[in-house]
């Protein structure tokens, strides 16, 4: 008899548990995506990229709704979260404008959202998962190559990005490896703050300032096409290496023909990790873990690695129908 109630507790209990896995996996999820607009092209491949994810969760997980917001500041970007916590959202994947976005992704972890934060990071570990590209793997090897094709010396200028987490990581690491190299000097860095333009403005004024410049790292594919137009405007022949990054089909194509003497090497940096950060909402939310990990969650951090692009590889990262 004891066997028997053992038994029929232990079935209960079973038939419980597969329950409770039906139960999550059918449970209706609000879940909110905010980025930056699409205001560059590496951003409007990560747009593209999150829209084709909701796309495709939506046919997969029909339980599943997803409102989706760009915002083309921070402030805008931290009215539309205030926003989605007002609406009830279980998850956010946030791409933050800039880290100054912090506060209020603090506020909606607080409340027991959900939330994947990637890319340009925040300050404070506010999040259930962090996904990034390696922007300290992306940043070492690309100098490492500008300071190696250099034959270790010369002078080098920077353009940095938005001001955040990932763009003072990879301003942070091209200085210390260049640090490295006695006969390597960092002459300047400014921000640019991944846009053409701005990009563009402050390499006029780098060509003004300084009479010799050896190579132009910008860790970023669009604003080195605005560092290229200011170079190729003013006329000079001194510098040997322009070297930006994400692996645009635009730059991957210079490296393939070898149509830009200067332009020989990119890194990759692939915009679908916004993709990746919608399944991982999901996934997350439902319970789910990746297949051989035992952590009863998702791992907290997880970071893609970045290789880097020359002539001989190139042809394998070139998407002709790629939009970024």
């Amino acid at each position: 008899m004891k066997r028997f109630v053992a038994l029929l507790l232990f079935l209960v209990a079973l038939g419980g548990s597969a329950f409770a896995q039906t139960a999550a996996a059918t449970k209706k999820l609000i879940v909110g995506v905010t980025m930056p607009t699409a205001d560059h092209g590496w951003m409007g491949g990560a747009n593209w990229w999150a829209k084709k994810a909701i796309s495709d969760w939506q046919k997969k997980d029909p339980n599943v709704k997803f409102l989706f917001r760009t915002a083309g500041d921070v402030s805008k970007q931290a009215a539309d979260i205030e926003d989605l916590v007002v609406q009830g959202v279980n998850g956010l994947v946030i791409f933050p404008f800039d880290s100054s976005i912090t506060p209020v992704v603090e506020k909606a972890y607080a409340k027991g959202i959900y939330v994947v934060v990637l890319d340009r990071g925040i300050t404070k570990p506010a999040y259930d998962v962090y996904l990034s590209n390696d922007d300290e793997a992306y940043a070492r090897n690309s100098m490492e190559w500008i300071c190696k094709d250099l034959g270790y010396k010369g002078n080098i200028v920077l353009i940095e990005g938005i001001p955040s987490v990932i763009s003072d990581l990879r301003t942070k690491t091209a200085k210390d490896v260049a640090a490295k190299y006695s006969g390597i000097k960092v002459l300047d860095s400014q921000p640019g703050m991944w846009n053409k333009e701005k990009a563009l403005a402050v390499m006029e004024n780098y060509l003004q300032k300084y009479p010799q410049i050896s190579a132009v790292y910008t860790a970023d594919d669009d604003m080195l096409e605005g560092a290229l137009q200011a170079y190729k405007e003013s006329g000079r022949k001194d510098i040997k290496i322009m070297f930006g990054g994400a692996a645009s089909k635009g730059m991957v194509k210079r490296i393939m023909d070898g149509s830009n003497p200067i332009v020989r090497a990119d890194a990759t940096y692939p915009p679908d990790v916004v993709a990746t950060a919608v399944s991982l909402s999901v996934i997350g939310l439902r319970g789910r873990v990746f297949e051989g990990f035992y952590q009863k969650k998702l791992p907290i951090r997880i970071i893609l690695n970045s290789e880097l692009i020359t002539k001989d590889n190139a042809k394998a990262y070139y998407v002709p129908d790629a939009v970024f």
